[in-house]
């Protein structure tokens, strides 16, 4: 709804309610006509400071309109700039994480190639060690 059509239904309903007011209430013809030249005078003023106050209105809506269409393009490009300067200057710390998850993955394959030969040589120590028994065992029988 536009605001003119809605101070205009505004004002002719207060005007509506004011001449209804004006002949309900018991006053002589002169004292009526004297009220009704006086209030019709009255919402004159007021119905004019409406207007006023409307193309008011309208033209700060304009101005603003019009700052916004050339505000707005300028701060997304003041943003977008500050966006690609804040990528190009996490790129070094980027490439440095990047390093070192890879010095640590490295790191982790080495210990678990170390591990699983710790496991092997266990299990051949334990393997000889069986065998030795073994044969222990034997040369004591056979002895």
């Amino acid at each position: 709804m536009k605001a003119s059509t809605f101070f205009m239904g505004l004002a002719t309903g207060l005007a509506a309610g004011a001449v209804a007011t004006l002949f309900t209430t018991p006053q002589s013809g002169k004292e009526l006509r004297t009220s009704v030249k006086s209030t019709s005078t009255d919402w004159k003023e007021r119905v004019a400071e409406v207007k006023e106050k409307v193309n008011e209105l309208k033209e700060s809506v304009a101005a603003l309109s019009a700052e916004t269409k050339t505000q707005l393009p300028a701060a997304m490009d003041e943003l977008k700039k500050s966006m690609e300067s804040w990528q190009q200057s996490t790129v070094p710390a980027k490439e440095h994480l990047q390093l070192e998850i890879m010095a640590i993955q490295k790191s982790i394959e080495e210990l678990q190639k170390s591990i699983s030969k710790d496991k092997k040589d266990d299990n051949n120590d334990k393997n000889n060690d069986s065998k030795d028994d073994k044969e222990n065992k034997n040369e004591s029988n056979n002895g």
